[in-house]
């Protein structure tokens, strides 16, 4: 499924959200390289995320060349909703890979779907077995599962039975745990038709400030040809899934 090198855009919210904080605390504005300095970025760096920042409106360069606070709601001050703000996302990662969209995030103890996107010919999987119930036999359960520590872990899969809902489904805790660690020199997790006999899903992690979950898609079996593009937009979605939530909600 390739490197590690994915896991390097998730760190990149973090350094965003820094230049952020630094961005704020000068009403009127600051220069790139003071608030490289402030948030303790390389200039290059600082200089590259403050353009994208930019671009997505939530900061404004002023005339002289210092950057301020731009017209997208930030942090509590937000007014859009979590859908509002995720959903151009996710169209856009179904639209470019033909497939249905999920976003899930590890809440009070459970998985939770939070957002679906789908379409007439990109239709989702057939939830016919509820999700908190199926968090073993899915890409996205898997990928939140993978992420946290032991102790968390071992407390889901202690309030969880795993149950067998295709012949392909990992039913034994040992093996599972097994799969997760196995799994964490990748960036995306994979399930093989593990939830729906002839469905492949695939997903990556994604954070709403310290909120674990996963982002992910589902296509048909025989297109598992596509697994390197689909780990690649993927992990550009999240990438750009994490920062708006970080800045928007």
């Amino acid at each position: 499924m390739g490197d590690r090198s994915g896991h390097t855009q998730i760190p990149s919210v973090h350094h965003a959200f820094r230049l952020m904080e630094a961005v704020a605390a000068h009403d009127g504005g600051a220069p790139a390289n003071e608030l490289a300095r402030r948030a303790g970025l390389p200039p290059d760096a600082a200089l590259e995320l403050l353009r994208d920042l930019t671009q997505d409106g939530f900061l404004r360069r002023l005339d002289d060349g210092g950057f301020v606070l731009g017209d997208v709601p930030v942090g509590v001050h937000g007014v859009r909703d979590l859908g509002g703000l995720v959903r151009p996302a996710l169209a856009s990662l179904r639209d470019d890979l033909s497939a249905a969209a999920y976003l899930t995030f590890y809440e009070e103890g459970e998985i939770k779907i939070t957002e679906i996107v789908d379409g007439p010919q990109t239709p989702r999987v057939d939830l016919w077995v509820g999700f908190q119930d199926a968090g073993h036999a899915t890409a996205l359960g898997k990928c939140v599962l993978r992420e946290l520590d032991d102790e968390a872990r071992g407390e889901y899969l202690s309030r969880h039975t795993l149950a067998d809902l295709t012949p392909r489904t990992i039913t034994h805790r040992d093996e599972l745990i097994r799969q997760l660690e196995s799994s964490r020199r990748v960036p995306a997790v994979m399930d093989r038709e593990e939830y729906d006999l002839g469905t492949v899903c695939i997903a990556v992690p994604v954070y709403r400030g310290g909120t674990l979950g996963s982002l992910g898609v589902s296509f048909r079996a025989d297109r598992m040809y596509r697994t390197s593009q689909v780990r690649e937009s993927l992990l550009a979605s999240a990438d750009r899934v994490t920062r708006e939530l970080s800045f928007g909600t």
